[in-house]
């Protein structure tokens, strides 16, 4: 493998990256050990703000061995589309009147499941809301998932290990929950027109299998932890606060579906976007806190991927290409969790002459590995950029969150290689 110093720099810079990614926990501990820097460490203590970071490292080098041409024609050629639309379907789908109508369809569903307590209610946000995924996008499941699961049970106290567990099996849900449909997964979105893969040929080969694991995943979750949750009172309807109207409701609604139907073109979402904050502001009442602190740094964290992991494909593409069909789907498993799943995809869409197995396996391991690190999913830091709050100093640990996702990871791995 022939290589320039630019490029291995590159590689280094993204490999600091990984580990800074893993050590935010030690940053937040020097904020409290030397309080004149706290501001300071606390920044480098958030992990949205981790790859951001380091794109803005990787320019400033960029600048010094590349010249200003190059840097500048480089990070204007990066595509920003999906950073910018996670923040705007964050922000709209966190609304009141989107959240609560969720709620409400997620209780009377649970209302039917006659299980104790908040158990029936978990469940059914565990399995129902990671497979509505496949139709209002990944990072809107999540982003509903992560606010119902906040509000009804990490705030009241959950144990840390069911707050883990319940945390690594929803990313793994949301990332192959998003695979019935070609449209809603963005490492699916990647190769779906390039190989000519519609919504039909997804829900047969891949959508059934996925829907098969997001229940098993939901169901041992809920059974283990069982006696936690049958502990908790299932939540009142009254308790969800003032009713929203259902105008307002519907044009709230109607506004996620027009971001989601233009989610690839950026200037007509975004004016959506726009559009749906003056609304906001003209009914206030209505509305709780937008989360647009939370999606900012979501988007951050999400471009700076974009930017460093674009000067990567030197030593990914041969990696990933030598791999065999047999090979290749724990391999991108392996390499998603250091990677964005939908980089591997995209990739392996550059190559011709792949066979149909090899694709397959591409896919369903990049999926797979999808919840086994923030990084591995485009939605996932959504999830965490809301969740992290209830864990200590409000630091999600990279280590234990890879041990709780490992489990469902190989329950996922199972169903798509031997359904």
């Amino acid at each position: 493998m022939t290589y320039t110093s630019f490029q291995l720099v590159c590689g280094i810079l993204f490999a600091l990256a990984i580990v800074h990614t893993f050590s935010t926990k030690y940053f937040e501990r020097l904020a409290h050990l030397q309080p004149r820097h706290a501001g300071l460490w606390h920044l480098l203590g958030e992990v949205e703000v981790v790859f951001g970071f380091w794109a803005l490292v990787l320019a400033l080098v960029m600048f010094a061995m590349e010249g200003q041409e190059a840097a500048v024609q480089y990070i204007d050629t990066r595509n920003y589309t999906e950073p910018l639309f996670v923040f705007v379907v964050m922000v709209i789908a966190a609304t009141r009147p989107i959240l609560q109508t969720a709620m409400a369809l997620v209780l009377r569903i649970a209302q039917a499941v006659p299980l104790g307590g908040s158990l029936g209610y978990f469940l059914v946000v565990m399995v129902c809301v990671p497979l509505l995924g496949s139709f209002i996008t990944e990072p809107a499941a999540m982003t509903l998932a992560a606010l119902i699961l906040g509000q009804r049970f990490f705030a009241c106290g959950l144990s840390l290990q069911l707050r883990y567990a319940t945390l690594g099996v929803l990313l793994v849900n949301v990332s192959i929950g998003g695979t019935l449909t070609s449209f809603a997964a963005p490492p699916v979105l990647m190769v779906a027109s390039a190989w000519g893969w519609d919504t039909t040929f997804m829900a047969s080969h891949f959508g059934w299998k996925a829907a098969a694991a997001v229940v098993i995943n939901a169901t041992v979750l809920s059974v283990w932890f069982r006696r936690e949750l049958q502990a908790l009172p299932l939540p009142l309807e009254s308790e969800a606060g003032e009713a929203v109207p259902l105008r307002l409701v519907l044009v709230h609604l109607l506004f996620l579906v027009g971001v989601v139907v233009f989610a690839h073109h950026p200037a007509i979402f975004m004016g959506l976007f726009l559009f749906f904050l003056g609304i906001a502001h003209a009914y206030e009442r209505h509305q709780d806190k937008l989360i647009l602190k939370e999606g900012l740094l979501v988007a951050f964290f999400l471009a700076g991927l974009v930017v460093l992991g674009g000067q990567q494909q030197w030593w990914l593409q041969p990696v990933l290409m030598r791999m065999s069909s047999d090979v290749v789907f724990v391999g991108a498993m392996a390499l998603t969790a250091f990677t964005d799943n939908a980089a591997l995809t995209y990739l392996g869409s550059l190559v011709e002459g792949l066979s149909e197995s090899f694709k397959y396996a591409l896919v369903a391991g990049a999926v797979t590995g999808g919840g086994l690190t923030i990084i591995a999913n485009a939605p996932n830091p959504a999830g965490i950029a809301i969740l992290r709050e209830h864990f200590e100093d409000g630091v999600v640990s990279p280590g234990s969150l890879l041990l709780a996702a490992l489990p469902p990871t190989l329950v996922a791995a199972v169903a798509f290689r031997f359904f």
